[in-house]
């Protein structure tokens, strides 16, 4: 396992309800101060009103808690990360699967995930669906986890000349998901395992696919150019490029912005955050792909 040089991190979450008539997304987040492990819970429930509310507090509710369960031992908790990620997702979505079953007005409900978990500069994940894990260093934005969408794996089949690209934009199905907890058999995981070693200056964003109406290169603007400021602000110039979209089909929009700092680098102290919002390449793009 790598040694590991005292970090610090500064989190915080930001949600919007978009243009939609309920919030459906969820983000717990738990980055005390001077400890060397935190994690980000994510998820973007589904299934219309109430339902995919329900779903999606209950995958971060099932998933933060097997973390913060286990968190009191992070020697332990890191040397078996890639387990006990894969156990909590189950679980998860072994409840969701329970509640849909015997509540009949919850029928068809799911969620997507994703949880980032770091220890000192050691990051790994977690992921179902297709809400993003970026991570921005220097000055540029990488995502870092695998999207599990129809749209994806069109994007492959043009890239390998098998589809035209009006084809794969026209397809009518390119929105659909291919992997999401609704309890039954989960079809694609992306769980990372191995750490990769953050830097002193990066800025990881966790997010629910709305941020993604802006793209990717208005993201990579907003976080440069807010590059030096808390994670607070990083996040709501996030939520004010969406509100500026316009959007009339804008979706809910969930993200959280954790910085990461060498202790010695003078960014400040580690950020005390514990919180549960529901409402309002080849390493490093999979590592600089």
């Amino acid at each position: 396992m790598p040694d590991s040089a005292r970090y610090t991190y500064d989190a915080a979450p930001a949600i919007s309800v978009g243009r939609r008539d309920q919030q459906e997304d969820a983000v717990a987040i738990d980055f005390a101060d001077g400890a060397d492990l935190g994690f980000i819970v994510l998820a973007d429930g589904m299934g219309g009103h109430l339902a995919g509310d329900i779903a999606s507090k209950i995958v971060v509710t099932e998933i933060f808690s097997e973390l913060k369960m286990l968190a009191d031992g992070p020697d332990d908790m890191e040397s078996n990360i890639g387990k006990i990620l894969h156990r909590a997702v189950i679980e998860a979505n072994k409840s969701v699967g329970h509640v849909a079953e015997h509540q009949p007005q919850m029928h068809g409900m799911g969620s997507t995930l994703v949880a980032p978990v770091v220890f000192g500069n050691r990051l790994y994940w977690i992921s179902i669906g297709d809400s993003p894990l970026y991570l921005f260093r220097g000055s540029r934005l990488f995502r870092l986890n695998e999207e599990h969408s129809l749209a994806s794996r069109l994007e492959k089949l043009v890239a390998t000349g098998e589809m035209a690209p009006e084809e794969a934009e026209q397809h009518p199905d390119r929105s659909c998901l291919t992997s999401v907890l609704i309890g039954a058999a989960i079809p694609e995981i992306d769980c990372r395992d191995t750490p990769i070693e953050l830097r002193d200056n990066d800025i990881l964003i966790a997010a629910s696919d709305g941020l993604q109406f802006i793209g990717e290169q208005e993201i990579a603007r907003v976080v440069f150019e807010s590059r030096d400021q808390p994670s607070a602000d990083i996040g709501s110039k996030l939520l004010q490029s969406v509100v500026e979209l316009d959007d009339p089909e804008q979706d809910n929009v969930s993200l959280c912005v954790l910085k990461v700092s060498d202790r010695g680098a003078g960014f400040g102290t580690a950020c005390q955050k514990e919180s549960f919002l529901n409402g309002e390449n080849s390493a490093l793009r999979r590592q600089e792909r």
